[in-house]
């Protein structure tokens, strides 16, 4: 089944042509219309209540043609501004919270996610080791008034995990004109400080967008985590993170739980985020989440949780014909660039789809044991694609 996805217009998405979401938009449903001063910020492809996929020839959404929920949510994201300061719940807390305040946490599932980029990727991803973080409170003496001697003074001494989250509570708690100050004395005062720690340009961007916003100072708390296209990110229940800038493919579980606390005029539960968020750090380069090859062609990117994986498939144009074994899960399949015939079993006998930039499939459990990308009329530039299916790779 080809289908059409749900494009969500949040205020942090890029504007008009420049967002990847828009142009796969445009490519995938001849009804969109682009406008230039609106924002493209995400787009949608499964069966969350959110933002339902629809069956392109029926107009029937996917769940209604399933008759059942997926479990992941596949997405593109296109951002020109920060995401919030966040964390996803794990699934005890999320049945909690989804129990206790329905108004807020709408979920009641966990929401493990994978990032992988699309374009130079800018964000923030965990905590950083307490040793660095010592350094940047010594060196930006603003941010150090604003936590206190007293904190400051134990994280010196006792150089673990609680004690960042010691000082971490005091700052995101702070008084609101302490914060104001603080981040004013650090733009003035620290400059050659910001710019030999590469924090220069990240730290002005994220102040014009968002001024006078706590969740700026966690620049020096957190890792800066800098991807390059195919590299990606697993973000893991209570980790705490923040996209910055660029365009990726996003799984996730199927769930919309998010626990804010800074960059956001949305509610900001931070309370709730201290006593979720993991406080042990380690280096930025450790954040990146390397997939596994499979052959020439195609890679898998594989979690530590059963909800989904991601296939990237890239197949020169010089092959004719690529066959790729799968298992019986219902899978969906995004075109990025090139064109190929698709060929899948179904339940109406065997079936072919051309695949075109925008392209999104929904593959289903008929088409195991294996799909085909046939060479196309116009194959004359590079395939790529992603599917994201259930994650029956960790059986393997």
């Amino acid at each position: 089944m080809e289908l059409t996805g749900w494009v969500k217009n949040y205020d942090w998405g890029k504007n008009g042509i420049h967002s990847t979401v828009a142009q796969l938009a445009m490519a995938n449903d001849p009804d969109f219309t682009l406008n230039d001063k609106a924002s493209y910020a995400e787009m949608w492809m499964g069966t969350h209540i959110c933002g339902m996929s629809v069956v392109k020839d029926t107009g029937e959404t996917l769940d209604r043609v399933l008759k059942k929920d997926l479990p992941y949510l596949f997405k593109v994201l296109s951002i020109k501004k920060a995401l919030s300061i966040q964390v996803h719940p794990n699934k005890c807390e999320a049945e909690r919270l989804h129990r206790e305040r329905p108004e807020i946490y709408k979920d009641d599932n966990h929401k493990p996610e994978l990032a992988i980029a699309l374009t130079p990727f800018l964000a923030l991803v965990g905590f950083q080791p307490v040793e660095d973080i010592i350094d940047y409170i010594d060196e930006f003496q603003p941010l150090s008034k604003l936590i206190g001697k007293e904190s400051v003074d134990q994280l010196h001494e006792v150089r673990n995990a609680e004690g960042v989250k010691l000082c971490y509570e005091i700052l995101m708690k702070s008084d609101e004109k302490a914060i104001v100050k603080c981040l004013k004395d650090i733009a003035k005062t620290c400059k050659e400080e910001l710019k030999r720690n590469e924090l220069f340009e990240v730290f002005n961007t994220i102040s014009k967008d968002f001024p006078g916003d706590v969740g700026i100072l966690s620049l020096f708390f957190l890792n800066i985590v800098r991807l390059q296209p195919g590299q990606a990110i697993y973000l893991g229940a209570n980790e705490i993170h923040a996209y910055l800038d660029g365009d990726c493919v996003e799984c996730m579980s199927c769930s919309d739980n998010v626990i804010r606390a800074g960059l956001t005029p949305k509610f900001k539960d931070v309370d709730q985020l201290i006593s979720s968020v993991i406080f042990e750090g380690t280096e930025a380069h450790k954040k990146t989440f390397t997939p596994y090859r499979i052959d020439e062609n195609v890679q898998v990117y594989v979690p530590p949780v059963d909800d989904f994986a991601v296939m990237h498939v890239a197949i020169k144009h010089t092959l004719e014909n690529y066959k790729l074994q799968i298992q019986p899960f219902g899978a969906i399949l995004l075109t990025l660039a090139g064109e190929r015939m698709l060929k899948l079993n179904t339940q109406n006998g065997v079936k072919e789809i051309k695949l075109s930039r925008g392209s999104i499939v929904y593959i289903p459990v008929e088409a195991a044991p294996e799909i085909e990308f046939l060479h196309a009329e116009d194959c004359g530039e590079n395939f790529t694609a992603y599917i994201a299916t259930y994650n029956y790779f960790r059986q393997a």
